[in-house]
């Protein structure tokens, strides 16, 4: 499939995927893009302190500039999903008692899903940043469904446990937002960046700043 609405946002490439997830690829591959995929190796620990846009918009920004840095040319794109309730953060778990821990929290009740989106051109370093909010309302699961859905292996590899897109649908009652922000990659958002990134300016952010909502910026030597 060629799909022209997101290709002629972008104006340097190869498109490259900074990331280890599957879900993402398959939405860049649904998308119609042909891309290569760079996994970055980071800390993804949260900073003592720090908020969850905050966390979110600052790995997806360290994994974009991590791999950028092995790449002349082309178009990178990175993300990071976290789950927030009662103002904490929810990362992948460590183990299945963890996932069956975050599970408990969130079940019966409403949490957001945020991720960051960083998109960055390698030829000049310049970069532009955002991140998507979406309300996502879970089923009063029992203990048993937990602990079933947790035995089967998929919540290990992602945030908040569950996986919207594949058995973790029958967790979910209801979206409030972006159904592929839930996924791990804001469609509308990646495009809103990718256009904005065709006109980025070249200004240094200043190491360790809070980023916002489409701030630009590119590092200096």
């Amino acid at each position: 499939m060629d799909c022209n609405l997101i290709r002629r946002l972008i104006d340097e490439t190869p498109v490259i995927l900074g990331s280890a997830s599957a879900r993402r690829e398959r939405i860049l591959t649904g998308l119609g893009l042909d891309f290569v995929v760079d996994r970055p190796d980071l800390d993804e620990t949260p900073v003592e302190g720090e908020g969850a846009e905050e966390h979110v918009l600052r790995l997806s920004l360290a994994k974009a500039r991590a791999v950028g840095a092995r790449h002349e040319r082309g178009t990178l794109v990175a993300a990071d999903t976290a789950v927030l309730i009662d103002g904490l953060i929810l990362g992948k778990p460590v183990d299945a008692p963890d996932a069956v821990r975050m599970l408990g929290m969130i079940r019966g009740r409403w949490h957001e899903v945020l991720t960051g989106v960083a998109v960055l051109r390698c030829s000049d370093g310049a970069w532009v940043t955002g991140v998507e909010r979406t309300r996502v309302l879970v089923r009063p699961l029992t203990d048993g469904e937990i602990e079933g859905y947790v035995a089967g292996g998929e919540p290990l590899d992602k945030a908040g446990s569950y996986g919207i897109q594949e058995c973790g649908a029958a967790v979910v009652e209801r979206v409030e937002g972006c159904f592929y922000n839930v996924v791990g990659l804001p469609v509308a958002r990646l495009c809103r960046l990718l256009e904005e990134l065709r006109t980025a300016g070249t200004a240094a952010a200043p190491e360790g700043a809070p980023l916002r909502e489409s701030e630009r910026g590119k590092d200096t030597p």
